[in-house]
């Protein structure tokens, strides 16, 4: 099962997260968390560790209309929001993009509300990911 759609860029990992975070806003997103992955797993479980998972930081997304819609159809939905978006280094030229695939509360849910949701945040989160593809692309 696939859940997440990806898009690796040519870009470095600093770069990434600043454009990743620019194109998630374009489309409505704010950033309400930031897990540095690495930050914590070197401080709970020693530089090995924060070292061998590399640069990677989760960045809980929200798109407040969208959550809004979704919460007033299914309360217990706030257990999958926000949504989750990965930005990890691939090596030092390039960097992994990976957002959750909205479809997945469908799968969950099956209401109609819900899939007019995931159907428009999966439109939007796309459309950042092709946006930061693109942008990489062009230099």
């Amino acid at each position: 099962m696939t859940y997440t759609h990806t898009v690796t860029v040519a870009l470095p990992y600093d770069q990434a997260v600043e454009r990743t975070r620019a194109t998630l806003a374009e489309q409505g997103f704010g950033v309400l968390t930031e897990i540095d992955v690495k930050a914590t797993f070197t401080t709970k479980l020693g530089e090995e560790a924060g070292q061998a998972v590399g640069d990677y930081v989760i960045l809980g997304a929200c798109n407040p209309h969208l959550a809004s819609k979704a919460l007033a159809a299914e309360p217990q939905l706030g257990a999958l929001l926000p949504c989750n978006v990965v930005v990890r280094r691939s090596d030092d030229d390039h960097t992994t993009v990976e957002a959750i695939d909205p479809q997945t509360m469908v799968q969950l849910s099956g209401t109609p509300q819900m899939r007019e949701v995931a159907d428009d945040a999966d439109t939007r989160l796309r459309a950042a990911l092709t946006t930061l593809s693109d942008a990489s692309s062009a230099g």
